[in-house]
């Protein structure tokens, strides 16, 4: 049956009977109309359902009792009910007026439009418009929040306007308990597109106490990105005083935002810090700055910023910079990284640009790399430029060819009176793999070549043209043997992997050679297995040696997770290595160090690690890093390490002649002493100076509607000074995210830290009223 389209339609029911006064459908399609009831219809996801132009619903009204006018007015008594679309109103008794399509509900009146729920004594709505209002109601937003006002707005465009009322994220139960924070304000809007609420002259209570107040407030409503304060940090530092921060975070665009932060301190002033990122489709980048118009301490402006960004430029063309900049050498002692965990501060920044290009087998590298060293720090050679090209083709008929060119041409401050030069350097590389699952053979063949072109400080007579060809030839061969094995009743698998490697290159005297960006490798495994023992291109180590290693696993059969490894390798110098760095000593014939470690996971929760270098000539360990990790469960984990090096590098500011061995013990863990309660703790100690290196303690509160975090550390900032530290934060959950908070000064600080789980926002799909 086809029934006439009306401006509105209205379906009513009585208990246990609907009935139809107007319809303003169509009749079913013919497959439809073949069925003898209704037939359900699949859809992909649950989704709203958008109305065309000129496209309307119809209103379906029940109740207990119904009287009315036809096409003037209606009204339900008992248990009434009005729906339409998306919104439904509820109440003891309900009137429609059909000139003014207006809904009354009266008497325990429920309201809801797109999900947004009101409770109140009553409630107005227009059903055509698909808006309405109620007066003192109690409302419950659909991404989590609500509270109470004098009356609220409702519209189809999915706003919210609260007239003096209050609003809070917390979930309490009891509607007479107070949340545990609040915003009270002469006026609300809710932009449920946007996910954002503005308060127009609110106040922000905590615990009922007022402790923010401001005419205007901009915060989201979901965990989604949108702009609004993030959580402020408290801080007291024996370089800047007191400090607060309070982050704000402006979502720009999905592919853009920005952070600015006030960072008042009661020593040096106030600070302005931004953080600016992008993304587009052919560039991305960030821009940090900080910025002190002038320090208290000082009388000088004080700053630092960043720019990192890559580009796209088209056919396999892309382009990048990363650029910093401190107004000073103290900068990074006085002003540290906020909240972040340290360790110390860094004294040497990149300025780098460069264009970046990709064909076939070749790629290219131009760029123009500098420094910012800051004192004590002695200057680093800049590039300027380097040009690069590397050349890879693998598997051609089973082999492997590589070849690396590249011009540097280097500079460095006057004062330090080293020479200034210009480099070329190739090294055309050819092997022949031979890959198997029982063994691995692999040839190499190499060339390093390379030209200088030095200017030597005034008056010096040094050799200033230098020519370097070294060949180096290798082999590197390895066996896989694999075993059954029954252990502990678990079915296991144990392989044992022998490996030899022998390198050979010819003794050429490169003392004349200046040293550009060449340093000594660090004696490891991947060293132990390198054809050259120095890091850069400035020195090529003659070599005729051989190294051994002995490798075993333990492999769950089943699961296929290992359980544990034991390696040893050593290396034995077949005659003397003649080159070294300046300064440096000769590598003897015979065997080196050995290497031994493994590694073990203990029943589920607990690793343990250890690497050890031993010198037979000596009988001394000259390095020894052992590790556990203890995880019993969530937001559970105890970390402890023991470090020993017996000749460590220089530290800045120190000689050779002081320098003492690195041995310290560190601890660091988490732990929840009660579900809400839990604490964080890291101590680095140096067995040798009896002095603390780093500490850290902290503690975390996390509630339903909020957190707060207090953490205390104390680092070195240099080879003789330390600065301390108390940084407080406190989150207003709904209100505020994180940002750059407490916790990620513990994540830093603590290996396998775990935050709090943050709460979900419901889905307006679990309320299905």
């Amino acid at each position: 049956m086809r029934t006439r389209r009306k401006p509105l339609a209205l379906l009513l029911s009585l208990p246990g009977v609907w009935c139809s006064l107007a319809g303003a459908q169509e009749a079913p399609p013919p497959d439809l109309a073949k069925s003898d009831g209704l037939v359900l219809r699949t859809v992909p996801a649950l989704s709203d359902y958008v109305l065309g132009e000129g496209e309307d619903v119809p209103m379906y009204v029940r109740g207990m009792h119904l009287t009315g006018r036809t096409n003037v007015d209606a009204t339900v008594d008992g248990d009434a009910e009005a729906r339409k679309l998306r919104s439904y109103v509820k109440g003891d008794r309900l009137t429609y007026d059909q000139d003014t399509d207006e809904v009354v509900a009266h008497g325990n009146a429920h309201m809801s439009q797109g999900g947004n729920t009101f409770v109140g004594p009553e409630a107005h709505m227009y059903t055509g418009a698909g808006d309405g209002f109620m007066l003192t109601p109690t409302y419950q937003l659909v991404t989590g929040g609500g509270g109470k006002g004098e009356r609220a707005d409702v519209d189809a465009a999915n706003v919210v306007t609260l007239h003096r009322g209050t609003y809070s994220a917390c979930a309490c139960t009891d509607d007479d308990k107070t949340p545990a924070w609040y915003i009270k304000a002469s006026t609300f809007e809710f932009d449920q597109e946007q996910q954002e609420g503005t308060a127009y002259n609110g106040i922000l209570f905590f615990q009922g106490v007022p402790i923010l107040a401001s005419p205007y407030m901009s915060f989201p409503t979901t965990t989604e990105r949108r702009s609004g304060l993030l959580a402020p940090t408290f801080t007291q530092s024996s370089q800047t005083g007191f400090e607060f921060t309070q982050p704000y975070y402006f979502n720009i665009a999905p592919n853009r935002d920005l952070t600015i932060t006030p960072r008042v301190m009661t020593k040096r002033g106030t600070m302005l810090m931004g953080d600016f990122r992008y993304l587009e489709d052919t560039y991305s980048g960030l821009f940090h700055i900080e910025y002190l118009p002038k320090d208290r301490v000082t009388g000088d402006a004080r700053y630092t910023y960043t720019w990192q960004h890559s580009q796209k430029l088209g056919y396999g063309v892309n382009a990048y910079v990363n650029f910093t900049k401190v107004s000073d050498d103290t900068y990074p002692d006085d002003f540290g990284a906020g909240t972040n965990f340290q360790t110390g501060v860094t004294r040497v920044y990149n300025r780098e640009a460069g264009l970046t290009w990709n064909y076939g087998d070749w790629s290219f590298l131009a760029r123009v790399l500098k420094y910012q060293t800051l004192a004590p720090s002695a200057p680093q050679y800049e590039s300027v430029p380097e040009l690069s090209a590397t050349y890879n083709k693998y598997d051609f008929h089973g082999f492997d060819f590589t070849m690396p060119i590249r011009y540097n041409r280097f500079r460095i401050a006057a004062v330090t009176g080293q020479p200034d030069g210009e480099r070329l350097y190739a090294q055309p590389t050819l092997s022949y793999p031979i890959l198997t699952p029982g063994y691995f053979i692999v040839p190499k063949v190499m060339f390093n070549a390379a030209s200088y072109n030095v200017q030597y400080p005034n008056g010096s007579t040094m050799q200033s043209s230098i020519t370097r060809t070294v060949p180096t030839v290798s082999l590197d061969a390895g066996l896989t043997f694999e075993r059954p094995l029954t252990l502990f009743g678990s079915s296991m698998k144990q392989t044992l992997e022998p490996r030899i490697f022998y390198v050979y290159t010819p003794y050429r005297d490169q003392s004349s050679i200046p040293v550009f960006d060449s340093a000594v490798a660090d004696f490891n495994l991947a060293e132990i297995f390198s054809e050259n023992s120095f890091i850069g291109e400035d020195r090529i180590q003659d070599a005729n040696r051989v190294t051994m290693a002995l490798t075993s696993r333990l492999i769950d059969a089943e699961s296929g997770i290992e359980r544990a490894r034991v390696w040893y390798a050593q290396r034995y110098n077949i005659q003397q290595s003649l080159v070294t760095m300046p300064g440096g000593t000769p590598e003897n014939a015979g065997v080196s160090d050995f290497l031994v470690g493994g590694s073990a996971l203990l029943y589920s929760n607990i690793t343990f690690s250890t690497a050890v270098q031993y010198s037979p000539s000596t009988s001394q360990f000259n390095r020894s890093d052992v590790g556990i990790t203890w995880r019993p469960g969530e937001r559970r984990v105890f970390n402890i390490y023991y470090r020993y090096l017996r000749n460590p590098p220089p530290v800045v500011g120190q000689t050779a002649l002081t320098v003492t061995p690195i041995n310290q013990i560190e601890l660091s863990g988490q732990w929840p002493i009660t579900p809400r309660f839990g604490v964080v703790g890291r101590i680095n100690y140096s067995i040798t100076d009896k002095s603390f290196i780093d500490a850290l303690a902290g503690f975390e509160y996390d509630a339903d509607c909020w957190a707060f975090r207090v953490g205390v550390q104390r680092y070195a900032t240099n080879a003789t000074t330390t600065t301390s530290r108390i940084f407080a934060q406190l989150e207003l959950k709904g209100l505020t995210k994180s940002g750059t908070s407490a916790t990620e000064a513990f994540k830093q600080g603590v290996p396998g830290y775990q935050p709090p789980p943050t709460n979900q926002i419901p889905s307006r799909f679990s309320n299905y009223e």
